[in-house]
């Protein structure tokens, strides 16, 4: 079972994420964050094998939290899922670990899709 955790600061997005992970085989959302803060120590205690992360959030971003996130002894795989796609944000995201980096308004399907290949790749080893 992929364990999933998810940190945005807009319930609908959110939900609706769950609500289409919630539908994959073999993968369970196992927490949820509106900030940051709250998504590093969250992690810290769920262990997920996966977070997907908002850039923009309240008390403390995406990116601090990716650090954070990156530096526990079993550091998940980190999606950054964000509506600010440009360069320079991307950039940033994979120089502090983050694995993957989609956008909200083009690639809502590459994250649906991805957490469904991690989950393929996690049951057959």
């Amino acid at each position: 079972m992929l364990k999933v955790f998810i940190a945005d600061d807009s319930d609908v997005l959110r939900g609706r994420v769950i609500d289409l992970l919630s539908e994959l085989p073999n993968v369970k959302v196992i927490g949820q964050a509106r900030n940051g803060v709250e998504a590093a120590s969250s992690v810290y205690i769920l262990k997920p094998d996966v977070v997907i992360l908002d850039i923009r959030m309240a008390e403390g971003n995406g990116i601090s939290a990716l650090k954070d996130i990156k530096q526990y002894d079993i550091a998940p795989v980190v999606i950054m899922f964000t509506n600010y796609p440009n360069s320079q944000y991307k950039k940033k995201c994979l120089e502090n670990g983050a694995d993957f980096f989609f956008d909200k308004s083009t690639e809502f399907e590459d994250l649906i899709e991805t957490c469904k290949n991690l989950a393929v790749a996690l049951e057959t080893g």
